[in-house]
């Protein structure tokens, strides 16, 4: 049996696991999850704001994180043509459809008490930095 074919009635037969591990795999990555918390949060956002939003990512990181995300279609760069530039990021409708799927995450992760501490500069209680 190949690791992608499953009996028709157990639970793995209703998703195809590469294509789990291909969006895991645009996931993966320090500050990914936090900035598309924050770009759910409240979208869209200036790369000033995302910096002190996640106060321990350096610019270059965040940097290339909206880079990598942008290119797999999750974020969307918009450039707005004024003096100072001005550049906002915002989900795609893509990245926007993640929410449902980081909410069940989160629920199965509470409910099966897999809770791990707060990130630094994170309000435990709203998610928002501080």
């Amino acid at each position: 049996m190949s690791p992608d074919s499953h009996p028709a009635d157990s639970p793995a037969s209703v998703c195809s696991i590469s294509r789990v591990e291909h969006a895991l795999g645009i996931l993966r990555g320090r500050w990914k999850l936090l900035i598309i918390h924050h770009l759910l949060v409240r979208r869209p956002r200036r790369f000033s704001d995302l910096e002190r939003a996640i106060p321990d990512v350096t610019q270059k990181m965040l940097i290339q994180q909206l880079r990598a995300l942008e290119s797999d279609g999750v974020v969307r760069r918009i450039v707005y043509d004024e003096v100072p530039p001005h550049v906002e990021y915002e989900l795609t409708p893509a990245g926007a459809e993640l929410a449902t799927a980081l909410y069940a995450l989160h629920d199965w992760a509470e409910l099966s008490g897999n809770t791990a501490p707060s990130r630094a500069g994170e309000d435990p209680a709203s998610g928002e930095a501080g």
